[in-house]
This record gives C-alpha cells, structure tokens and sequence, in this order.
C-alpha cells in the first residue's frame, strides 16, 4: 500500500468524532459491564516494579528497590494521612493537609493556609467536620473509588492581622458566628454548619470535593518496610470551576502518618499540629536551577479525563534543547501501553516567578513530534484517519514510529505544530537530598497554557534526575493488574480511553 501525505484539516469532523467516541464510551459500559461497574469490587490489584531493571542508569538507591504495590478497592481509609511538602495548589494557593478518618464514616481534616510557597508563614487554619460514603469504582478514572460526603461544620482560626485583613476582601462582611471586624487571631470561630454558611465558603474558593475520588496505593518494600500513600482528588487549574469541579485526576498523595517516608521531618510537624497551631515548615536547602539530564516519573501518573503515563524528559541548556518521551497507557499500574509520543524542540529561560518562590518562568517551542503506536487498536484508529491529518494514512504499524511534522501534528490526537508554551519549573531536594524537578500543572480542561496569562501557578507530580543521556530507557513500571471481565471489552475499553482521553486532553510536549 502507498502512503501519501495530504495537508487537510476539518474540525468538523474532529468534533463529529468526540460525540461519536463518547456515545461509544457510554455503550461498552452499559453493554459490556452491566451493573457491576456500580459496585465497589472488593478486589485489589498488586504490582511489581523492579526498578533496578527498568531505570539502570538512575543514581539513586531509593529508585532501585524492588518494590511490590498494593492498591485495595475499595479502599481502607482509617487511620490520619499528612501533607509530606508544602503543597502547591492553582492560584496559587500554598497549603498542608491533614485528614483523620474513622470507622464510622466521620471525618475530620486540618487544611493550613500559607502566604509563602515555603508553608513558613501560616495565614489561616480550616477545622473541617464531615462524614464520607464510598460508592461505586469510578466509572470514568480507572482504579479510583468513587465517594460523596456532607460537611458538619467548618471553623476558621485566622493567625495574624495581615491575613485578617487579606480575607476580609474576600469573605462576606458577617458569615455564620464570624464577623470580621471583631475576629482575634488565634481563636476558633464557626465559618459554616449545615444550616447556613455556604456562601462563606464559596467566597474562599473552599471545597471538599477532592474526596470524591479515592485510590489508596502501599508499597511493600523488600527490606520489609511500606508506605501508604492516599489520592485524593484533583483541584480544577480555574479558581471559577473548582467549587463544582468533580475530579477525574489525582492530587500529590498524602502518607500514613504511620507508614511513610523515613526520615519525614514534615510528616511529623503536620501530623502534631492543630488549627491553633500550625506546621511552620523548616526551610528547604536551596535548590540550584540546573536542568542539564534527564528527569523521569517516578510512578505511573494519573491526569484528569483518562490519561495514565510516565515522563522521560531531557534538556541541554547548552544548545537550549529539550526531549520529551510520554509513554500513554490505558490503565493506572501503567501495564497496558497504547501509545508512545516523542516530543522535541527548544525553549527560553525567563525571569523567576512572581507568584510562586522558588520557581523560574520558561517558554518551551516544539517543532517535532513523534508517534508509536503500541498496541493493535490503536494502530487501526490512527490509519482510520484522512489523508494528511495524522502522519501517513494506512501506514500505522504497532512498534513503528511516525513523524507527525510533515502534517502539522494529528487533529485526532489534538497536537498541532509548531506550538509553544509557557511554563514553570521548581527544582527541589528529596527527603535524601536528591533533585526534584517539578514542572508545570496542565489545564484541567485540556487546553494548552499558550499564553502567559496562562502559565501555570502549580505543579505536577515531581520528577527525579537520573544520570547520563541514554535515548532510550525501558518501561518504569512491569505490573500486572486486575483485567477486564472479558478481553473483548477490555480491548474495546482501552480504545475508548485512549480516544476520549487524547481528545479531552488536547495537550502534548511538556505535558
């Protein structure tokens, strides 16, 4: 068969094709899977990743345990979980969590509000009461556990006069038991019960909707020890949305005040404090902005509307070069590949951020992108596509690689060239004193941030440096997860969600 490349664009037909994949989206479920996907499996799924293999050329001890993961469904919520870092939310919003579940279903959780992206400088303190019900295993974010929950009562104990001050632009003049003329930092007033009060809450863009999704993850370690991690969900990227906003991606995890990272200095500080006493975070030991290597995931990563991958991403300050690799799986172990993208190009370093400290501006330019196909479906939607509008039509093979730039990237993947966008980087220690690069948190409605008005104001997952500038590294993860009832729909699932996740998605090169 000959392959002939045509430049032809339709965005016509790009949208006739998400109402087609989403109606499809709707059928395998109900036709596939019939009402079990409205219970909560009592299975888990264990995994196994032995990183020694996979990442070789990765400096770092820690990286290199064999390490067994267990995710429980539904999952097993007792016990306090704690922020291990001072958390960066959109807005930027800069904050530690920590939440205190119980056998009878009640909840209650300490959110501490900074001025500083340190945590040294607490603003406010949230005393949040309320009960969870688990329901159903997510039907959109796999290996997530669908829940709801009703507040009780939320208090509010503000710590200084400046922060007094600050929220008095933004809460209602009287909210329920707290005027703020009259407010005395340090002590507990009542800003919500469940008789009135939402208003207030509105008004400091307050929600709990990050419970509505729950995934519990342990790692069980070979020296014997484990770590317990909790997701909860994601916060929408617009302040306007994040009220309403039901999550379909994952917060950073909080930890098991028992069972986490050693040593944790900030898991401690959390794990004592109260609304009358927030963590005062020790500072961090400056990080130097060297991106020179190669940075890669450090777990299968999940995003908002159905994306599962991992990270391999090199830069050369030297030539200003970048190399993206964003390996793309339908499942949140990272076992069932569908597609590989290679991205590349160059990018710009900016001034250091105005919002968040620490953090430096970049704008990132991509000129190139690659696909590979990865598995048998995939490989037939791509050469389902016209001529011209997704690399060479009818020629997708699994395993093969194709240049996307001769078609301007592929409409059905939502990757458009040559694009640029405005990013921020944080480079940070580990707990071992390791470099972190955290980079930029996408928009949660899939666009891309192509503007600087834009640029993101959180971050994403951290990634870890590892050594050298091989082009090529294995799989970071090799699990084996719970399957699908049948293979049939199971096949058909992971179609699915590789389209309608790509589409919603509309994203790509820094990811």
């Amino acid at each position: 068969m000959k392959c002939v490349q045509v430049r032809n664009m339709s965005n016509g037909r790009f949208s006739h094709l998400l109402r087609g994949v989403w109606l499809l989206w709707q059928a395998v479920f109900v036709a596939g899977t019939g009402s079990k996907l409205w219970e909560v499996p009592t299975a888990s799924f264990t995994s196994s990743s032995n990183l020694s293999e996979s990442l070789q050329d990765c400096e770092y001890r820690h990286l290199q345990d064999r390490v067994s993961i267990t995710a429980d469904i539904p999952p097993r919520l007792d016990g306090t979980w704690v922020s291990t870092r001072c958390e960066v939310r959109p807005g930027p919003e800069f904050i530690t969590r920590s939440y205190n579940f119980h056998p009878s279903r009640h909840f209650t959780a300490l959110q501490h509000y900074y001025t500083d992206s340190s945590c040294e400088a607490p603003a406010y303190s949230l005393m949040i009461r309320g009960k969870l019900r688990l329901r159903q295993a997510s039907w959109i974010t796999r290996g997530g556990t669908e829940a709801e929950h009703h507040l009780s009562k939320v208090g509010i104990v503000v710590h200084s006069l400046a922060a007094k001050q600050r929220l008095s632009s933004r809460l209602p003049s009287s909210c329920v038991g707290l005027t703020l003329s009259r407010v005395m930092p340090g002590k507990l007033y009542e800003l919500y019960n469940t008789r009135a009060g939402r208003g207030c809450l509105s008004a400091l863009g307050f929600s709990m909707m990050e419970v509505g999704l729950i995934r519990v993850e342990t790692q069980h370690h070979s020296h014997g020890g484990k770590i317990q991690e909790l997701f909860l969900g994601d916060i929408h990227t617009d302040w306007t949305q994040r009220t309403e906003y039901r999550p379909t991606g994952y917060q950073q995890p909080l930890q098991n005040a028992m069972h986490h990272l050693h040593p944790c200095p900030v898991c401690a500080l959390v794990y004592r404090s109260s609304e009358h006493h927030p963590p005062v975070l020790p500072r961090s030991p400056a990080a130097s902005l060297s991106l020179a290597g190669r940075w890669v995931s450090q777990r299968c990563e999940t995003r908002p509307n159905v994306l599962f991958l991992t990270r391999d991403f090199t830069l050369n300050p030297d030539q200003h070069a970048w190399e993206g690799i964003y390996r793309h799986y339908s499942d949140p172990a990272c076992s069932q590949p569908t597609f590989t993208l290679r991205a590349s190009g160059h990018y710009a370093q900016g001034n250091p951020s105005a919002k968040v400290s620490g953090a430096t501006e970049f704008v990132f330019k991509v000129t190139e992108v690659r696909i590979t196909a990865m598995e048998g479906q995939t490989a037939k939607l791509l050469n389902g596509t016209r001529p011209g509008r997704c690399g060479l039509a009818g020629c997708w093979e699994i395993g093969v690689e194709q240049d996307l730039t001769p078609t301007d990237g592929c409409n059905l993947l939502g990757l458009k060239l040559p694009h640029k966008e405005y990013e921020l980087f944080k480079p940070e220690l580990d707990h071992r004193k390791h470099p972190l690069l955290f980079t930029g948190e996408r928009p949660t409605d899939g666009t891309s941030p192509d503007r600087p008005q834009r640029r993101p104001t959180s971050f994403q997952a951290p990634m870890v440096l590892c050594s050298g500038f091989p082009r090529h590294y294995g799989s970071v993860f090799n699990n084996k997860q719970v399957q699908l009832a049948t293979s049939g729909t199971g096949r058909l699932v992971q179609l699915v969600l590789l389209v309608l996740g790509s589409v919603l998605c509309s994203r790509f090169c820094v990811y």
